[in-house]
């Protein structure tokens, strides 16, 4: 597997495949480039895919020091592949942690990117629930480093916003949790500790999504619950945003609902490039819900 060097000296690993209009996927911290074959199976047909590793997750450098993981240089990774691989412009999906790192990108590097896929964005972003997901990133962090990378899966993977996935799709959870089994359990702490749990809350990045123009997708299951209050809160904040709430569907959607994430995923690219994505109108902001005074 090919790989490319961060201005750190991190190696990540990734994979391109087709050609055309590139699309760059970011995963999830359960993820890895892997993650993403239904998406690229479907959409290299008329896009140029590429995924990557994040640091932490071999076959890409796993950092010792703590410092090296943060929620800037994942967004700064996903600069380092555009830049590595001669990309001016791509569309960028993320999930979850990935989504994260996909909308510190979009604020910090606008021009770069062609348009921005959110899916899963939320965990711990609320301000009530900040302490609480500090405090679980810490205990996980504990429970790899102690117990190992296959208990760890063994676990993770049955959590609150996975079992959706499992009871739809028993042998897609099952190759799910056999990948996750295969984390590094330092990278896998390590970025628990330096990206989830030190990354500021989306409700803190209020007023610089309010200037985001970047046509973008948030992407949600409606029983990721830790998801749904803070895409909400995207939407009406991001002027350029729309939103997708998937049915019947936890965390992992793209896995989970593959067919309809592949799908709205080319419409919304198709919309993008043919210039068609709207702003929000201003006329749909109003204290009014009729609009009759």
């Amino acid at each position: 597997m090919p790989t490319l060097t961060t201005d750190d000296g991190t190696s990540l690993a990734f994979e391109d495949t087709g050609s055309g209009t590139p699309v760059v996927f970011v995963h999830e911290f359960a993820g890895d480039l892997r993650s993403w074959e239904p998406q690229v199976r479907h959409l290299s047909r008329r896009y140029r895919c590429i995924t990557y590793n994040a640091r932490g997750f071999p076959p890409s450098g796993v950092p010792d020091d703590a410092h090296a993981y943060s929620q800037d240089r994942a967004r700064d990774d996903v600069l380092a592949v555009l830049d590595a691989l001669d990309i001016e412009r791509g569309h960028i999906v993320g999930l979850s942690m990935g989504g994260f790192a996909t909308l510190h990108f979009g604020l910090a590097c606008p021009e770069r990117a062609r348009s921005l896929v959110l899916a899963g964005v939320g965990y711990g972003a609320e301000p009530e629930q900040r302490d609480r997901f500090q405090d679980e990133a810490d205990a996980t962090a504990r429970f790899l480093r102690t117990r190992g990378m296959a208990a760890f899966a063994g676990t993770y993977s049955v959590g609150p916003t996975r079992v959706q996935f499992r009871n739809k799709d028993p042998r897609g959870w099952e190759e799910f949790a056999g990948m996750l089994a295969e984390h590094s359990a330092a990278g896998s702490a390590h970025t628990q500790q330096g990206v989830q749990k030190k990354r500021p809350s989306l409700f803190d990045l209020a007023d610089r999504m309010k200037k985001l123009t970047v046509p973008t997708l948030i992407v949600t299951g409606d029983e990721d619950w830790p998801c749904l209050v803070p895409s909400v809160f995207m939407k009406r904040t991001i002027p350029s945003a729309g939103l997708l709430v998937v049915p019947n569907t936890g965390h992992t959607v793209n896995l989970e609902e593959p067919a309809a994430f592949n799908t709205a995923l080319a419409d919304f690219f198709a919309q993008v490039d043919a210039g068609r994505w709207p702003m929000r109108d201003p006329r749909a902001v109003s204290e009014s819900i009729t609009g009759v005074k």
